[in-house]
């Protein structure tokens, strides 16, 4: 086992139980990994607030392109950092800002408006950032123990 951390890779059990297979660590905590997902949950936190005033503004086509910047970051995260984290961490920051910008302020103040255009930016941001922590990251095994017949 301390072999498998110098290296930075630990044995795992391939298709049918062959063990021996090297996978990447890719869930350490290095200062590095911290300082990027700091920065995609400020990128994702600005993407929902600059989505929040387009949808708005412009709404068939600034709904769309609202949605599909959140949909690029979320999914550049994850191919980024190589891990689900990297979808998490612009979408945490992207569902903090827009709910902050839900909540009405003392003056009646509000972004968003009780309109088709923002529950549709809502559930579609939600939905989309599920998707792109969920789908598309799973390693395929080495080509030694993909096949079963040998």
């Amino acid at each position: 086992m301390s072999s498998s951390k110098s290296t930075g890779t630990a044995p795992a059990r391939g298709v049918g139980g062959v063990s021996g297979v090297e996978v990447p660590f890719t869930l350490s905590a290095t200062p590095a990994r911290v300082v990027v997902l700091v920065v995609l949950f400020l990128l994702g936190a600005l993407v929902g607030v600059a989505g929040a005033l387009l949808q708005g503004g412009w709404f068939p086509g600034g709904l769309l392109l609202a949605l599909l910047a959140a949909a690029g970051l979320f999914h550049g995260g994850a191919r980024l950092t190589g891990a689900r984290s990297g979808a998490l961490a612009p979408a945490a920051g992207w569902l903090v800002a827009v709910i902050l910008l839900t909540t009405s302020r003392p003056e009646g103040d509000f972004v968003f408006g009780a309109g088709v255009g923002s529950y549709l930016f809502l559930l579609g941001g939600m939905a989309v950032a599920v998707m792109c922590a969920t789908l598309g990251l799973s390693q395929q095994p080495p080509a030694s123990t993909a096949r079963l017949g040998k």
